[in-house]
């Protein structure tokens, strides 16, 4: 350009100094910028107009400046832990200062960072929502926590401009009451999360099962990402896309200052572990339930929205050594049964990669019962089975891991029963990690630990699986207690003159239809044997039948019956037949508790205890129940009843029918008997230390025998034995001590008015009590073992 053209060039006005397309732009800057400033001027205008009109109705904020959540019913065992729940919505309520800073930093940072700074509405975000809306364009976001607590507690989830207005409008009169801790509390207590929780301290024990002062950083933001969707972002369900926003949520807290650079980087490599529905700290099922019941009974449907904390007298060892104890009994028994076959069978593709989805998919109608596990067979024959469980592992079961399933391996198995690819079946691991093939028990049976001297129900277990069969054999199983119940009428003979030194008749006998009320009875004992004239401990302690039904006659039927109320036994359940004598009449396993309670406390009548204590969601006490040793107005029995009584049942565990006791508890300090039924069709042991009395029971629901070589000795006792081992672990030896008015003759034990010479002697042995051999016999019987 010549210096003539610059000159003219720059005295050109600026307009045409300028391209077009540059003027256009600023002109469309202006526009723009027009446009905003009057939207800005029109939302103005319309909150201000909202706020005339509409703020003066906004709802009053009792709800949340009074907060009570809608709190579940939780029943703890004695040392606090959990062992149920009972609501439709699960929430433990957290003050804010024990919500670890952890988890609201989560929060914070991908919900509302700017928390602490703003006065409830962040403005910029409300515009931007509002002009989204004018836009039809889906997301609105821009919601403050404040915003969010005033939509959960009082607004639709309706997407509208309105909705939005009264949101902020609400925020604004909530910041003005409430503080921002307050809020940040209704906030992280109130939000739903999934799996029924509301609050993050259910989401930790439900997603996590741990609380939630224990979260570390990449846990809790996996939980941060729940509220925006919780069904989308579970990470159980859906573990890719909650990784995926979790991963983002542990970006935002390094990018707000909430994390270093090194926790960020552990937190994104961390692997989370989740808790399973295997997961359940202390099995207590059954007792949790009765817990329940009895809350209900009192509080109504107000029970399970209080926020009730049920404490029991149960202990959370205790139960659980019931529960393993049991379950160990009866599936021990399952194995010696006929194997009845796989629980179903199913088709598996020829394509070894698709194998494993379609095993998932089958065990999703077979759940694992705890450590029972569901299994589907990819090959069988004789000597392995190999099969994959629902976790995708795979076992390998060979030798004694078979034979409870041998008929099944068979190669003319019946094709019901075959074990063959695709069948789904049980499989149980030993102590050694070795597997086992098996199947779901049919049995059933009954577990209930008790303290003597205060009735406190320590363990309670009604059945192999709760979720299978809820009927509780504890509290609601009638049986008959077979031999079990021979101690009550021991009892009342020892009222009557009889001593353990008394000599009766373990000789046959015959009845005619009026003793048993139905028809003649020639009872047996249980090995087919007699042994003539022997001392009533000895016949306790070997169970005989015909020395039981004696001394009933002694005693009389109707005192019998009435004897045994003392107990807490139901007179009608009891026929006034001799058939009583071997337990013919009808018991629960709870009732067998109380009443060798009796015998164990010394002669007190001490009613069950399982709920120590109630309190309201504020931890108000609603009740509680002291547990304490009874007093006298609560003495049902002789002291010295009670002492000869355990002595006798000493025995029983020392040489008689459960001489395993003591063997291999290697203590003498626990009483019991063993009980079995006519034809097997029930199997007992009730036994107790001075500390503890505990019952087992197992039988089928429709009864039916259990094995003619099945009996209380060999079903029960090994159950109670396991359980006791704990239970008394610790526990140091000791016997009780004889009350006044008693007397020791020869090491036999008697009341003092019934000592040798005085009570009764012999009964039923005058026909067949052998004499005293002659001098003639005795060298004739010497003769013969020279």
């Amino acid at each position: 350009m010549s210096e003539a053209d610059r000159a003219d060039h720059s005295s050109q006005p600026p307009s045409a100094r300028h391209p077009t397309w540059i003027s256009s732009i600023g002109r469309l800057l202006l526009g723009a910028a027009g446009a905003v400033v009057a939207g800005l001027l029109v939302i103005l205008i319309c909150a201000a107009i909202a706020l005339a009109v509409a703020y003066p109705n906004l709802p009053e904020l009792d709800s949340i400046t009074d907060y009570r959540p809608r709190l579940p019913l939780r029943v703890v065992s004695a040392e606090g832990a959990l062992l149920g729940e009972y609501g439709d919505e699960r929430r433990t309520f957290t003050p804010i200062a024990e919500i670890p800073k952890v988890m609201q930093d989560a929060v914070l940072a991908i919900e509302d960072a700017r928390f602490y700074q703003h006065s409830g509405v962040d403005y910029l975000g409300v515009i931007r929502a509002a002009l989204a809306q004018f836009g039809s364009v889906g997301s609105q976001g821009a919601s403050t926590i404040t915003m969010q607590v005033a939509r959960n507690f009082y607004l639709s989830t309706e997407k509208s401009l309105t909705r939005k207005l009264y949101e902020v409008l609400l925020a604004l009169k909530i910041e003005s009451q409430l503080n921002k801790d307050q809020i940040l509390e209704l906030y992280m207590n109130q939000i739903f999360l999934g799996q029924r929780a509301y609050g993050f301290a259910a989401a930790s024990e439900i997603y996590f099962g741990k609380p939630l002062k224990d979260i570390d950083i990449a846990e809790a933001a996996m939980l941060a990402g729940l509220p925006k969707a919780p069904s989308a972002y579970n990470p159980i369900a859906n573990p890719r896309r909650a990784t995926v926003r979790q991963q983002y949520i542990i970006d935002r807290m390094l990018d707000n200052g909430f994390i270093t650079a090194d926790q960020h980087a552990a937190a994104k490599a961390q692997d989370l572990k989740y808790r399973t529905p295997a997961d359940v700290p202390v099995h207590a099922e059954y007792v949790a339930e009765v817990a329940r019941q009895l809350v209900f009974t009192q509080y109504g449907a107000d029970a399970y929205t209080r926020g009730l904390q049920v404490q029991l007298t149960v202990r959370a060892a205790d139960q659980m050594a019931a529960y393993r104890a049991l379950r160990r009994g009866l599936m021990d028994y399952e194995r010696r049964q006929v194997y009845r076959g796989p629980e179903s069978y199913i088709d598996l593709p020829a394509d070894p990669k698709a194998v494993d989805a379609r095993v998932a998919e089958a065990l999703t109608d077979h759940p694992d019962n705890d450590e029972l596990k569901a299994a589907v067979v990819l090959e069988a024959g004789p000597k392995k089975v190999v099969a994959v469980l629902q976790s995708g592992e795979s076992i390998t079961v060979t030798g004694d891991g078979l034979r409870p399933v041998t008929s099944g391996l068979a190669a003319k198995a019946d094709a019901k029963v075959q074990i063959r690819r695709g069948a789904v079946v049980r499989a149980i691991k030993n102590a050694k990690g070795d597997w086992t093939l098996t199947q779901q028990p049919e049995v059933e049976g009954a577990f209930v630990s008790i303290e003597p001297g205060t009735g406190a129900i320590r363990a309670m277990v009604g059945g192999f699986d709760f979720g299978k069969n809820k009927f509780n054999h504890v509290t609601q199983a009638w049986r008959q207690p077979g031999s079990s119940f021979k101690p009550f009428i021991y009892s009342s003979a020892l009222e009557k003159g009889f001593t353990p030194a008394t000599i009766v008749n373990d000789a046959p006998l015959f009845f005619d239809a009026g003793a048993t009320g139905s028809q003649p009875w020639e009872p047996k004992n249980y090995d087919g044997t007699f042994d003539g004239p022997i001392p009533l401990r000895r016949a306790l302690a070997r169970s005989k039948n015909m020395v039981s039904i004696r001394v009933l006659q002694s005693v009389g039927v109707d005192f019998a019956r009435d004897w045994v109320t003392r107990f807490g036994f139901d007179r009608d359940k009891h026929e006034p037949y001799l058939t009583m004598a071997l337990g013919a009449g009808s018991v629960t396993p709870m009732q067998m508790a109380t009443a060798y309670s009796v015998f164990a406390n010394g002669g007190y009548r001490v009613n069950p205890v399982l709920i120590a204590k109630v309190t309201d969601a504020r931890g108000k006490v609603l009740s509680n129940i002291e547990l304490k040793a009874p007093d006298e107005t609560q003495r049902v029995l002789d002291a010295r009843n009670a002492f000869l009584m355990t002595s006798l049942l000493q025995e029983v565990t020392r040489s008689g029918t459960a001489a395993r006791a003591q063997a291999m508890l290697k203590r003498p300090d626990i009483y019991g008997k063993t009980g079995t039924t006519n034809d097997s069709m029930d199997a007992w042991f009730a036994g107790y230390h001075q500390s503890l009395a505990a019952i087992v029971w197992i039988g089928y629901d429709n009864p039916r025998k259990l094995g003619d070589r099945e009996t209380g000795g060999g079903l029960s006792l090994p159950v109670w034995i396991e359980y006791m081992a704990q239970a008394l672990k610790g526990v140091p030896v000791s016997e009780m001590p004889a009350p006044e008015g008693m007397v020791n003759v020869g090491g036999e034990w008697y009341y003092d008015e019934y000592s040798p010479g005085q009570g009764i002697s012999t009964l039923g042995t005058e026909a067949t009590l052998p004499q005293p051999p002659t001098e003639d016999e005795k060298k004739g019987i010497l003769d013969l073992f020279r």
